[in-house]
């Protein structure tokens, strides 16, 4: 489990691989634990893969807003893949141990997955507030070029600026401990094992935090007043009701995912006092925002509705 890494003439221990502890205090019940969460993998890929078959085969829905839900969709089902077949390793056979790389690359696809799921929610911002502010500019302003540039953007941006994180991680010389008291490789997780300085590493995450969730959340919120504003200004009280309509599922889904981050935020230093709480949430929060974004927007959504109904009847039919 130790290897010796030899350094100008010092030897000192160097782990070769981490422990994921699962979850504190329900070993017993792991096997249990391991339904629900399993259930809510299998309706994480199965909802999103329907919304991506519905949304190509339905020529109603080849608008830009459909076009960033299923690009929602794609990052939803790798946010969930990179972290439930590792937890349900755990929960069914025991498999807690990780390697560095592993353990390194599920840090970097989290916080990439995460941060265009973000980045997604603000494009869907923007689409609402053209849509709404400006509609008779709506075709010539959000179009596919806009959706792809956006999406080119939103790719890049995360893939690059999470880099450091895995990086940093890797510097970090672990000698003592390596056990993990989670289910996941998180970044203050792991780095809270070394034996050596980490405040770059903090500095880095807590920076990473405000450049992209700050800054998604704050246009978002901005872009939400200036809808509020010119809905408020309607003089028909059924037409502000249509244009809120269109934007409820979207922030239905926007405060779920963002109370989500601050909340496992807020409780993380608590989690020498109660480990399973910050464990357990941190699971559920890469797991069940992928398996109800679709059903949320498939309740909300009258043309995404129907389409979905005619795929699955054709579905039936062909069965």
């Amino acid at each position: 489990m130790f290897r010796v890494a030899r350094n100008s003439n010092n030897s000192s221990f160097q782990v070769s691989e981490f422990i994921l502890m699962g979850f504190p205090g329900l070993h017993e019940w792991q096997h249990w634990l391991s339904l629900p969460f399993s259930l809510l993998y299998l309706l994480a890929l199965g909802t999103n893969l329907l919304i991506l078959i519905t949304i190509n085969q339905e020529t109603a829905l080849n608008q830009p807003m459909y076009s960033f839900l299923a690009i929602l969709a794609v990052v939803d089902m790798g946010l969930a893949t990179t972290i439930m077949p590792k937890v349900l390793a755990i929960l069914w056979f025991n498999a807690k141990v990780i390697s560095l790389p592993e353990c390194f690359t599920q840090m970097y696809a989290i916080h990439c997955f995460v941060g265009m799921e973000s980045g997604i929610f603000l494009c869907m911002a923007i689409d609402r507030y053209v849509a709404i502010c400006q509609p008779l500019r709506y075709p010539s302003i959000i179009t596919e070029s806009f959706v792809v540039k956006a999406t080119v953007i939103m790719v890049l941006r995360n893939s690059l600026l999470t880099i450091p994180v895995p990086v940093l991680a890797a510097q970090r010389h672990y000698c003592s401990q390596n056990q993990i008291e989670h289910c996941l490789c998180s970044n203050l997780g792991v780095t809270s094992l070394s034996c050596d300085d980490r405040t770059i590493n903090s500095i880095y995450h807590l920076i990473l935090a405000w450049t992209l969730m700050g800054s998604d959340l704050g246009m978002i919120i901005s872009s939400y007043i200036l809808i509020l504003q010119s809905v408020l200004r309607l003089n028909s009280a059924e037409a502000a009701s249509k244009a809120l309509s269109t934007c409820t599922s979207h922030l239905i889904l926007i405060i779920f995912f963002y109370t989500t981050v601050v909340v496992i935020s807020i409780i993380h230093s608590a989690a020498k006092i109660i480990p399973l709480f910050p464990v357990l949430l941190n699971v559920l929060s890469n797991v069940i925002p992928p398996a109800l974004n679709p059903m949320v927007y498939a309740l909300k959504n009258k043309e995404l509705r129907q389409g979905l109904v005619k795929v699955l009847r054709l579905s039936i039919k062909n069965c």
